[in-house]
Order: structure tokens, then sequence, then C-alpha cells
């Protein structure tokens, strides 16, 4: 079976996966080559062009300070895209070792879930927001806070499917032969806790960027000389009446980076739900 057999395949079946793929790695490629693609110096500041609409030299308008508009919202993409890679590797490596442990070990069980529920009872962006209070604002500091918020979201989930999992047949059959713990845990329950937790991936990626945009878009995020989507909104919402170009520009890489990691995981959860898949 060639390449473009199995991609017709797959677009026939679950076309919103590729749609998102294609989507999320155009806006990727965009955000990587910005050196490149970009027009201008997303900081060079010149008053004699400021609040201009859209031309040859500055294909999405300009802002205030006369910085352009295009170069801004593709350099604001990597620290958007990047933050929210971040965060869903971060989220999802802790909360799937948290999950696995907790789910097989009743006494660990105890400890951690209260421990996540603690967590989970503080509102997310509350939380994010504390942590950014007491640190400075930075990309790192932005990742960490959304990470502890996402944690328990994944553990809780593994867990529930590690709890499934260890009343099987064959798991119950290693463990009477003598199986040690963390072989069980690596050979039997991990890999069927993959399927659940890749799509949870995916919406956590998409719920990252929304809160680092959302914080930075309050001040409480990437600092000002760091352009992301969040910050240029909040730079441009004074001059939306005149200057609309300013939040529509950064506001549609955003909608559009959401919907395409939206559309992936939706595509990943019915390519992995054995039930969906039969009747598809």
């Amino acid at each position: 079976m060639t390449i473009a057999t199995t991609a017709t395949d797959l677009l026939r079946r679950h076309p919103s996966v590729l749609i998102g793929a294609a989507i999320l790695c155009a806006i990727m490629v965009i955000t990587a080559f910005a050196p490149w693609i970009a027009t201008h110096d997303p900081m060079a500041i010149d008053p004699m062009v400021r609040l201009r609409g859209f031309s040859a030299s500055h294909w999405l308008g300009t802002d205030a300070l006369g910085r352009d508009v295009w170069s801004r919202a593709v350099y604001g993409g990597r620290v958007s895209l990047a933050v929210g890679l971040a965060v869903a590797l971060f989220a999802t490596s802790i909360g799937l070792a948290v999950g696995l442990v907790s789910g097989f070990n009743r006494v660990a069980d105890a400890i951690l879930m209260r421990v996540m529920d603690g967590l989970m009872a503080i509102p997310a962006i509350l939380l994010a927001i504390a942590l950014m209070a007491v640190a400075r604002a930075s990309v790192t500091t932005v990742i960490f806070a959304i990470t502890v918020v996402e944690v328990p979201r994944v553990a809780r989930l593994v867990r529930s499917v590690v709890l499934s999992i260890r009343e099987q047949a064959y798991v119950e059959a290693a463990t009477v032969v003598g199986s040690r713990f963390w072989r069980m845990l690596w050979r039997h329950v991990l890999p069927n806790t993959l399927a659940p937790v890749t799509v949870q991936a995916t919406y956590i990626c998409a719920a990252a960027i929304l809160i680092e945009s959302l914080l930075s878009f309050l001040g409480a995020g990437t600092p000002p000389e760091v352009p992301s989507w969040g910050n240029i909104m909040a730079e441009g919402r004074t001059y939306f009446q005149i200057s609309p170009w300013l939040i529509l520009a950064p506001g549609l890489f955003l909608a559009t980076t959401v919907l395409a990691v939206n559309l992936m995981g939706d595509g990943l959860r019915d390519m992995l739900d054995p039930s969906i898949a039969r009747r598809m």
C-alpha cells in the first residue's frame, strides 16, 4: 500500500485528523521560519506609520507604535505554540506517571489523589495567575503554571483507566506468576492507557494555548517585550474601533490554531476508540 493510498483512506475515514494536522503544520512552518517570512523586525518602532491599514509593505497594518502586525503575529505564534506543546508534553508525562502509580497502588492512591483533588478545586486561571504573581514573568514560568493546572486532569483520566485494567485476567495472571510491579506497569498497563492519553494531550495543548493567551492578555503572562498573540491583542484593544486588525489578526491565528488542534483530537478519538471505529 502506497503512502498516497494510505493518506486517501485516512482522509476518507477520519478527515478531521488530516485537516487539523495540515492546518497545524502550516502554522508551525510559518512560525518556525518567522525570520524569513516576517517582513519587518517585530520590535522595530516607526511612529511615522503608526495605525496604518493594510498595504504592500505592511500586510496586516501597523500598531500604535508603528510595529508591523503581521511580523508580530508570526513571531507571537512561536511563544503560543511552544507553550502549548511543552505543557502537553510535561502535563501528560507527569499525569501519566501519577495516574499509573495511583491506580495500581492503593496506598499511593490515597495520597496522590487528595493532592490532585486539591489542585482541581482551585480554578485553573486563578491558580495560574497566582503562580505567575509570585514568580518572574517569563515563558518558562507560564509553562510551569499551566502544567500544574493540567496535571490533575491527566492523572485522574489515567487512574480511571488503570483501575479497570488491573482487574483484567492477564494482569492478575502476571501478578500470580510474580511479575515485578514496574514490569507490569510497563508491559501490561501502560500500553492500554496511551490511546486516551494521546487524545487528552491534544486538548491540553489547545487549552494551554488559550490559557497562555489569556494570561498574556491580562498582563500576567509573557513579558511585554516578547510578542505573543495574547499581549498583541491586549495592546490593540484600546484602538479596536479605529484599527480592528490589531486584534483580528492575532485572534484569527489563535482561533485557527486551536481549531486545528481540536480537529486532530476529535479525529484521534474516533480512530483510537474501538467502539466508534467499528461503527464507522
